[in-house]
């Protein structure tokens, strides 16, 4: 049982955190992922750019925290959690989030309880850059009431 997590200004290759996942894994019959990413709009308004902050000191043991929830509840074998930070753009990556476990509803529900609680639960903090006619203005984005119901079916 490996977890592998990371938070960094650097983007991150898809490919190699899926190699992490099943180099060298015969165990597992299940793989999921998620890759959240840098969109064009949000709430209704056009994005360019998006600053995320992080506390560093909690950021790591939060989500450890949460993996190992994660472990109590599900059968997992192999866990990546990453997490960017800094000024990202359109199309950036943000956030990859990938389990392994024998069976696949296990590393659908994993997959889906730790994003869930990393959006909600991880000092994380973001920054809009949005388009105003000829301009920009920059915006703090304030968590979701949806995320923190998302993230209470599972208590």
């Amino acid at each position: 049982m490996d977890t592998f997590i990371r938070v960094s200004a650097e983007d991150f290759s898809i490919a190699d955190e899926v190699d992490k996942l099943t180099n060298a894994n015969v165990d597992d019959g299940a793989m999921v992922t998620f890759t959240g990413r840098v969109r064009k709009r949000n709430d209704g308004h056009d994005v360019t750019g998006l600053f995320l902050e992080h506390y560093p000191a909690m950021t790591n043991k939060l989500l450890a925290d949460i993996c190992q929830q994660a472990r109590a509840k599900w059968q997992l074998n192999r866990i990546v959690v990453i997490h960017r930070v800094g000024q990202l753009y359109l199309g950036d990556n943000i956030v990859f989030v990938g389990v392994t476990s024998e069976h696949r509803g296990d590393a659908f529900a994993a997959a889906e309880f730790i994003m869930d609680y990393l959006k909600v639960s991880a000092p994380f903090w973001k920054k809009e850059t949005r388009v105003n006619g000829n301009s920009s203005t920059d915006k703090w984005v304030e968590a979701k009431a949806s995320d923190q119901e998302k993230a209470g079916h599972w208590s």
